[in-house]
């Protein structure tokens, strides 16, 4: 493993381990390193070697999660290799917090909510979405991806503001869930929808478990179709001049840009689309569109013009109206500009190489 300083250029230090290192995770505390039967953790401030766990299951895939709130660095990696068990270690207190009976199944994805306080996961299966506390590991919210087939959850990711929950497949779908009052609050109310559910709840005690489980679960609240299926991918939701958006990265190095109606959810409408790669000639994607040379700055390449839906066509809302359903927006509600994605302010700096290249600016951990 080496470490390296982004803005200088210059390697901070390396390590050996004894097996092919699967995954890294970092905050600001806290640097976790995980191998197929084996976890270390470092102290990010000299790279000490703080604890290695090497009582974990077999990980072959080195999944793990550590949240980016290094006020508790919790840690999260599989219980067991043959069902959906999670353990939550305090990476600063360097003790075991908690085991999560999460799923039948073996986990997929694990992913914590940027306070940390909340804990999501899928299993092989990719069919049901599960959030936890932290650290009691009590259920919250479980939400229903699909039901016809199963699936291979290639992201996990929680919003910012905590408010939503995005999870992408081998599939050409995109689910985006919302994160509301769980049940067991919704309860405690005195009020209508507080009486419901109690009735809903004692009504669901008389069915089979199988039955009142998914009827407990919810929907997705918003979704994206993907131009493409079979690629893998990652997903994140970010705000963009104000503005709720769904980024889509895919494996055919393409960046999909997706707006999200926060109030009413629905289909989400593709906004731009951008190539990554610093291509002297057409290339093509999943969806089988050709794509012009791109240019050769990476700021460039995320300002030009894309093929998006004409805004005559679209419907969705403004910044400052709201929810504007079956009204049409004008052009410059939908256009995001350029993407200061090399501003050293807000990202890491970020600089397009030839393939087979690298540059001091492309070193990450």
């Amino acid at each position: 493993m080496n470490v390296f300083h982004f803005k200088k250029g210059t390697e901070i230090c390396n390590y050996n381990y004894s097996s092919n290192i699967l995954s890294i995770r970092l905050n600001r505390q806290r640097l976790v390193v995980c191998l197929e039967e084996a976890i270390y953790i470092h102290n990010i401030k000299d790279m000490k070697l703080l604890k290695t766990l090497l009582d974990t299951p077999r990980n072959a895939s080195g999944l793990c999660a550590l949240s980016i709130n290094h006020s508790n660095s919790f840690l999260a990696y599989p219980g067991s290799s043959s069902a959906g068990e999670i353990v939550v270690y305090d990476a600063n207190m360097l003790k075991t917090e908690c085991s999560i009976p999460a799923h039948d199944s073996p986990l997929a994805a694990i992913a914590f909510s940027p306070p940390g306080t909340k804990l999501a996961s899928a299993s092989e299966k990719g069919t049901v979405i599960r959030v936890f506390s932290i650290p009691e590991g009590q259920r919250l919210y479980e939400f229903r991806r699909g039901m016809k087939r199963y699936v291979s959850i290639n992201s996990l990711v929680f919003s910012t503001d905590c408010q939503f929950l995005c999870v992408s497949s081998n599939t050409e779908t995109v689910h985006v869930f919302r994160l509301e009052v769980p049940l067991e609050r919704l309860e405690e109310t005195s009020s209508w929808s507080g009486y419901m559910g109690k009735m809903f709840t004692a009504a669901s005690n008389y069915l089979p478990a199988q039955v009142s489980d998914m009827m407990n679960q919810d929907r997705a609240f918003a979704t994206v179709r993907l131009p493409f299926s079979g690629h893998k991918n990652t997903c994140t939701l970010v705000t963009i001049q104000k503005l709720p958006r769904l980024l889509v990265a895919s494996s055919s190095g393409h960046l999909y840009i997706y707006n999200v109606d926060p109030q009413d959810g629905g289909e989400c409408v593709l906004i731009q689309k951008h190539s990554l790669l610093d291509c002297r000639k057409s290339d093509k994607d999943g969806d089988g569109s050709a794509e012009s040379s791109a240019p050769t700055s990476y700021a460039a390449t995320v300002a030009r013009p894309s093929n998006v839906p004409s805004s005559s066509a679209v419907t969705g809302y403004s910044e400052d109206g709201g929810a504007l359903r079956g009204e049409l927006l004008p052009e410059h509600e939908f256009a995001v500009g350029p993407l200061q994605l090399d501003d050293e302010r807000e990202f890491p700096p970020i600089s397009l190489c030839r393939r087979g290249q690298r540059s001091e600016r492309d070193a990450v951990p």
